[in-house]
């Protein structure tokens, strides 16, 4: 499983990390990539990562345009590998 972090500016006062996984399940097709908001617990979908961080965009404009949007908190990120896992 790829995970890759990402972030996207729309001000100086306003910057949301997004994470970025492969989708490996069956119900989809190839080279899709899940895009996940953490900090407003926004999740969507595109193909390939610049697919994924447009609908990112998209939905993160969306957000900003319905709410009353806040600056964002610092945000901390790291992987965990587990060695021999089946």
């Amino acid at each position: 499983m790829s995970i890759f972090l990402y972030k996207i500016f729309k001000s100086i006062d306003m910057n949301y990390p997004v994470i970025y996984e492969k989708i490996e399940e069956a119900d989809f097709p190839e080279g899709y990539y899940y895009a996940y908001i953490p900090t407003l617990g926004l999740t969507t979908h595109g193909k390939g990562i610049e697919g994924a961080k447009e609908a990112a965009l998209d939905l993160l404009k969306l957000w900003v345009d319905e709410s009353n949007p806040v600056k964002s908190k610092e945000f901390m990120f790291s992987t965990l590998e587990i060695l021999d896992a089946n």
